[in-house]
């Protein structure tokens, strides 16, 4: 039990350095790029702190967003709510967020698309990186059994609950009747522990932490909803990407060029994320990390899209077309 609250408790310090805001004044202006010697367009984009967004910290550091004549200011946001209405205001340029995120606010009437991947599933359960842990004892053995029980996810209504819906009801289990619990990810494995709820969504590095005290992975939900599952993305408005299209092509250009070096360079991803937060080097190298590539998988995005508007998420289709990038 010591061991439980002890990892807890040191997952949840981890999370509160994360949180630490890294913010400067965003600017859709122009100044001079250090030691380029000529004018970049300074752009500022919007990320939460986890190791999803490591290509674009690793992308920074190597120069390709200077490469393309880009003033990169990477702005720390606490968490998603904050994402959406900071690119709707223009405080961010481009943004990270989840698809589901994107898709509710798209549903809404607000104009949003992706520009560029971001992170998504490994494919492989031995190597995913979220999944659904219950306690080493817990007489759920299967994703059916989950009907009926409380089940932690960072946030109602998105891509978490609306992939253990769909693998509950694959398994033969009803969906509806699920009770999901809104438990931020560092207080996830605390809450299991102490039965407020019976099985908890965590993604790394709590994925990991909680394996490691004696909890069981029930499910690994991206992977078993659909192995090639895009997880989050880049987006900006749609106002940028039609008055600005050099703009926003210039960031794709640079974000895939990120994303392609850091899924070829694993170990400088491992050693970006110790840059940005204040996850340790023992704990970097045990984590599993995301799939990193520069193009959707727009079969397992619709369904996804599918999936939010059965459970109630969303009210309407997924219109690919304007959602993802052509």
């Amino acid at each position: 039990m010591m061991k439980r609250l002890a990892t807890a408790a040191a997952a949840a310090l981890t999370v509160l350095s994360l949180a630490a805001c890294g913010s400067g004044s965003p600017s859709g202006g122009t100044q001079t790029a250090g030691g380029a010697g000529g004018q970049a367009q300074k752009i500022t984009v919007g990320v939460i702190p986890i190791v999803d967004t490591a290509p674009i910290w690793l992308g920074k550091s190597k120069g390709f967003f200077t490469d393309e004549g880009l003033d990169l200011d990477i702005q720390t946001a606490t968490g998603g709510s904050a994402i959406v209405p900071g690119v709707q205001s223009g405080s961010y340029d481009f943004a990270f967020s989840n698809l589901i995120s994107v898709m509710v606010a798209r549903d809404k009437g607000l104009d949003m698309r992706f520009v560029a991947d971001g992170a998504s599933s490994t494919g492989d359960p031995a190597k995913e990186f979220g999944a659904v842990l219950v306690k080493g004892d817990s007489p759920i053995k299967t994703a059916k059994d989950l009907a009926g029980k409380k089940v932690s996810v960072n946030n109602l209504s998105n891509i978490g609950d609306t992939t253990i819906k769909s693998v509950v009801e694959k398994a033969g289990g009803d969906p509806s009747s699920l009770q999901f619990v809104e438990v931020a990810f560092p207080d996830a494995q605390a809450a299991l522990d102490k039965g407020v709820v019976d099985a908890a969504w965590i993604l790394d590095p709590f994925r990991t932490a909680g394996v490691e005290a004696g909890d069981r992975v029930l499910s690994n939900n991206f992977v078993e909803f659909d192995p090639k599952l895009d997880i989050a993305g880049y987006f900006t408005s749609g106002d940028t990407i039609k008055n600005k299209p050099e703009l926003a092509g210039k960031f794709t250009r640079a974000m895939n060029k990120s994303l392609e070096y850091a899924q070829g360079h694993p170990q400088e991803v491992r050693d970006i994320v110790g840059t940005y937060t204040k996850i340790d080097a023992a704990t970097r190298a045990k984590m599993n990390l995301p799939l990193y590539r520069s193009a959707f998988d727009k079969g397992a995005v619709k369904k996804l899209g599918d999936a939010a508007q059965k459970y109630g998420t969303l009210t309407k289709p997924v219109n690919l077309d304007e959602l993802l990038p052509r």
